[in-house]
């Protein structure tokens, strides 16, 4: 591995504008709404709008200060410095250790129904190709990642498309050989109300649906790698509103009118199969498994490219070891992706070799750290935002609505989620399981950045590594 000319600049604006729209529908969205509409009903479109909202606002505020520094290291690097130091080494490592979590369970649900359609070769054989094909496209260079996702969130964009002009047919009658006796405006209210489970049942769907959401802020790391970081990042800040409300709650609105909310079949088969099911769609099952391969595959190339930049950032900064920071000839993080690969693989093992120990403790302890993530984008925002007014106000091409009261008004929000999630006792996966050693490895590696302050005790600090250096991005 040699130092290369930093990261460059090989993301076109086509790649920047799939994978903004890609990163906000994770697998979560297939795989995971059934159980949030056995939940909360209907009602579940209010949980879903309220985490949509919430998103909105958080990248409203890393927009802003993503835009008058478009960086690797997004709300980390800014972190570091509103915050300082130890902010952004705990966000920007904790953020790490979510992803490679991440990329173990994806990597188990690709292989789990790849060994569906081809049974000779075993899961975990599955599970290892997977990540190895994956692993070689992100250390070629950006612009094959980047090629990669365009594909992969194109099939889930149109999917989803197609499955809501699909539905919208079926509901009001007029698709052609489609069973439609289930279908209607009326399953939103006939089957117990709106909110079958009372107004409580909404909370609890959001803790269901909150973790779905991560991903949105990916477009903000790749953009140090665009063309034009700067508006890579107003676009696909502007354009998250409609994303989170065609994406998420126009195909979720869809299903809970195509079926009853306590339909059997809503948990058996899972909430978009079974709606397909109902409509009488040969092989419903086989597409949308496609479909779900295919967000897992975006999940995990988007996962380790995000660790992967993340790391590379903490390096450039003296967070990380320096050889993160150094990037091959084409522009590639080589141990950067590496290192995040070799967790990945361990990860892996353990969710094969200790499934009910281990692994879950790894699942558990990274759960909560979405909101952590949020939590610190506002925190460093509500610095950030005077920071810039006095610095450079030019760079102010993005500007969180009503500043700070809706900043405040979100960190309350945030902070009322999590407390919310400390009720919630039911299971070895429960909201206050999640929260508490979430927030325990939170305090370690709080705890780490603290010491490794004392240590380093008033030695100079390294200079943030710049995507957006002239004289280090050289556009592909």
């Amino acid at each position: 591995m040699t130092d290369g000319s930093g990261l460059q600049a090989g993301l076109k604006n086509r790649h920047l504008t799939m994978i903004a729209i890609g990163g906000v529908i994770g697998a979560g969205l297939f795989v995971g709404s059934s159980s949030g509409i056995a939940t909360a009903g209907p009602g579940i479109l209010l949980s879903y709008a309220l985490v949509g909202t919430l998103v909105v606002l958080v990248m409203r505020m890393l927009g802003e200060m993503s835009a008058a520094n478009p960086t690797s290291g997004s709300f980390s690097a800014h972190a570091d410095r509103a915050l300082g130091r130890w902010a952004g080494f705990s966000i920007g490592w904790l953020y790490w250790f979510f992803w490679v979590v991440v990329l173990a369970v994806e990597a188990t649900a690709g292989a789990k129904i790849l060994e569906g359609w081809i049974p000779a070769v075993p899961q975990w054989g599955w599970a290892l190709i997977v990540m190895v094909v994956l692993t070689a496209t992100n250390l070629v260079s950006v612009g094959s990642y980047g090629e990669f996702e365009f594909w992969f969130a194109g099939i889930k964009v149109v999917a989803i498309g197609v499955f809501i002009v699909v539905g919208a047919l079926a509901i009001f009658g007029v698709l052609p050989g489609a069973h439609t006796d289930k279908a209607g405006f009326g399953n939103l209210t006939d089957h117990g109300g709106f909110l079958p489970n009372g107004p409580g049942a909404i909370l609890t769907g959001v803790l269901l649906v909150v973790f779905s959401f991560m991903g949105s802020e990916i477009a903000t790391l790749a953009a140090g790698e665009s063309e034009d970081p700067q508006r890579a990042v107003t676009k696909s800040t502007n354009s998250v509103i409609w994303r989170i409300g065609v994406f998420y709650l126009g195909s979720i609105f869809i299903v809970v009118c195509l079926l009853p909310w306590n339909d059997p079949s809503i948990k058996a088969q899972g909430s978009y199969v079974a709606a397909l099911d109902s409509l009488g769609i040969a092989h419903a099952g086989q597409i949308m498994n496609f479909i779900v391969l295919t967000s897992v595959l975006s999940c995990l190339n988007s996962g380790l490219y995000t660790a992967s930049r993340m790391a590379f950032s903490l390096g450039g900064r003296g967070d990380a070891p320096k050889a993160f920071a150094r990037t091959t000839s084409r522009g590639v993080p080589m141990a950067a992706i590496l290192a995040s690969v070799v967790f990945g693989f361990v990860a892996v093992f353990f969710n094969y070799a200790f499934p009910d120990t281990v692994f879950l403790f790894l699942v558990n302890s990274s759960g909560a750290v979405a909101l952590f993530v949020w939590l610190v984008i506002c925190a460093s925002q509500l610095r950030m935002r005077r920071i810039i007014e006095r610095e450079s106000p030019e760079k102010l091409v993005v500007r969180m609505w009503l500043y700070p009261y809706l900043t405040w008004a979100t960190i309350a929000l945030i902070v009322f989620v999590l407390g919310y999630m400390l009720t919630d006792t039911e299971g070895e996966s429960s909201g206050r399981t999640t929260v508490l050693l979430s927030l325990l490895v939170a305090l370690a590696v709080v705890a780490v950045s603290v010491i490794k302050e004392r240590v380093r005790g008033g030695q100079a600090v390294p200079t943030a590594v710049s995507d957006t250096d002239s004289d280090k991005v050289s556009v592909n």
